[in-house]
């Protein structure tokens, strides 16, 4: 029952090119930074990324495409990154840009064992009637675009179906865990972290705390070790603020 593991370099260490990943976190906020620095470094490629966002141009995900190892993602917002705006718009990279409360739910019900299911959000528009582009050719052309999804109506309303998603990994971050793999997150730092862990079939967590099976709170266990597959205590290694803002000091605004 000991799901610990030495180093994040032995977490990632049989993740392989074209494998696909979940990856927790929202901006930089309960990002796997470390596991995604050792994975970086393992050198795995043509990997397929499910994420809210791809970091930014040197951190989070953004280091995985920078380095040119991702090859489609899935995402919800891709506005920090000029790297993966390059990379989009010069075909060199697949997007299939989904609602974020889609996404969300797309994790969790593959998490669940459920396939698809049907949702309003995108009702009337390319995601449901198809042509978002998911990728360009050199020339600024749409190679591949978004197939329309089927609609339905339910009690006099149109819903479209979305599937599912099931990725071969997932790189998630906690504040607490123990060695059994349950794990606790700080406030925000949740996000997407659960629906990540529940979407892997195997989840690999870094923890800044690890401690022994039943110190934590029963209570405050947001995802069971039954999800978590491996952990890897890290502190607080790579914690870092996205945007760094500062107010004036009073006295300097008189």
């Amino acid at each position: 029952m000991d799901k610990t593991c030495a180093s994040a370099a032995e977490a990632v260490a049989d993740i392989g090119t074209g494998s696909s990943l979940a990856v927790g976190g929202f901006g930089l906020c309960g990002i796997p930074l470390v596991l995604i620095q050792a994975l970086l470094e393992q050198g795995a490629t043509d990997l397929e990324t499910v994420s809210n966002n791809c970091g930014i141009d040197d951190a989070g995900l953004g280091v995985l495409l920078g380095a040119g190892r991702i090859r489609r993602t899935i995402s919800s917002y891709v506005g920090e990154n000029k790297e993966f705006a390059r990379q989009y718009l010069a075909g060199e990279l697949e997007l299939e840009l989904t609602p974020q409360g889609t996404l969300a739910e797309r994790l969790r019900a593959g998490g669940s064992g459920i396939p698809a299911f049907y949702t309003p959000a995108g009702v009337g528009t390319l995601v449901a009637d198809g042509g978002l582009p998911w990728r360009h050719g050199p020339d600024g052309s749409v190679v591949v675009a978004s197939p329309p999804k089927e609609v339905r109506v339910f009690d006099g309303r149109e819903y479209v179906l979305e599937r599912g998603i099931v990725t071969d990994f997932a790189l998630v971050r906690a504040a607490r865990g123990d060695r059994h793999g349950n794990l606790s997150y700080d406030a925000s730092a949740r996000n997407f972290n659960p629906l990540c862990a529940m979407s892997g079939r195997i989840t690999i967590a870094e923890v800044e705390q690890l401690v022994e099976p039943g110190e934590l709170d029963p209570e405050h266990i947001d995802t069971p070790g039954v999800f978590v597959q491996r952990v890897v205590q890290v502190g607080e290694e790579g914690k870092r603020i996205e945007k760094r803002t500062l107010r004036p000091r009073p006295e300097a605004a008189r």
